[in-house]
């Protein structure tokens, strides 16, 4: 009847949550908002949810994608604050469209990334970017289901640089030097994470955090190559939503001729 797609954040410490740990939140917060969810056929429904490229247990994130199938239409913008309400904060609904087009998950090309260094020198870590960005590949290896793979991080990251450190506040002086990375990194097969990255930036200029690095995914979309930025991959459903025809429902109210003036 209705398919509704949203937009969710893991903040603070809910960036912990597993992939599956946010499914069965979530699960129990169709029920409590009484959501009119479509269920799969079988002899073990479920609720018809569609899950796009979650982040990784132990990073944050302010875009993380899913679609919903109703067996009944809603407002997305009141079944956006229902959920939200429904479940804990740091698991945040923070958008919510009806999808009027397809392949959502096409659409989820690259990721923005922030990495925090703490106790990183900005210096070193823009000498470090600036080794990564020179290099032509840059192999990591990594431990998989099938075993230790090898594969080029250089060819994924779009793009990297260093930003400054926010300021500590007056009463609390920043003890520690802190570096900024944000990246730009391309979805390819095998995925390249922002830890793959940081094992990248010590194989080609020996930069290793002495704690590890407090990761978040800033946006998530479709990698636009001229511009090297990420696109909002709900922008799509707003513009056909805004295009769209009158329904029959309005356009019979728009054509009915007006009562007599009061």
């Amino acid at each position: 009847m209705q398919r509704i797609r949203l937009r969710y954040t893991k903040r603070g410490r809910l960036r912990f949550t597993s992939h599956r740990d946010f499914q069965r939140a979530f699960e129990r917060a169709l029920r409590r908002a009484e959501v009119p969810m479509a269920y799969s056929a079988g002899f073990t429904p479920h609720p018809k949810v569609s899950y796009a490229n979650a982040a990784p247990t132990g990073t944050g994130s302010e875009a993380e994608y899913l679609e919903i199938a109703l067996t009944a239409h809603r407002d997305p913008e009141r079944l956006r604050e229902l959920l939200d309400e429904s479940l804990p904060a740091g698991l945040d609904i923070t958008d919510a469209v009806e999808a009027r087009t397809s392949g959502l998950a096409d659409r989820l090309t690259a990721s923005v990334w922030e990495l925090r260094l703490d106790g990183v020198e900005p210096a070193d870590a823009e000498q470090a970017v600036t080794a990564f960005l020179a290099a032509e590949t840059v192999e990591v290896q990594r431990r998989t289901k099938n075993g230790m793979r090898t594969f080029d991080t250089r060819g994924a990251v779009a793009s990297i640089e260093t930003h400054p450190a926010p300021a500590a506040p007056a009463d609390r002086p920043q003890d520690n030097a802190c570096a900024i990375l944000r990246l730009v990194v391309r979805h390819v097969t095998p995925a390249v994470r922002p830890d793959d990255v940081l094992s990248g930036l010590r194989a080609v200029a020996d930069l290793a955090p002495p704690v590890p690095a407090a990761v978040t995914r800033l946006a998530q979309g479709l990698f636009d190559e001229e511009s090297g930025t990420v696109t909002d991959p709900l922008a799509p459903d707003r513009e056909a939503v805004t295009a769209a025809p009158p329904t029959a429902a309005v356009a019979a109210a728009a054509k009915a001729p007006e009562g007599p003036a009061a």
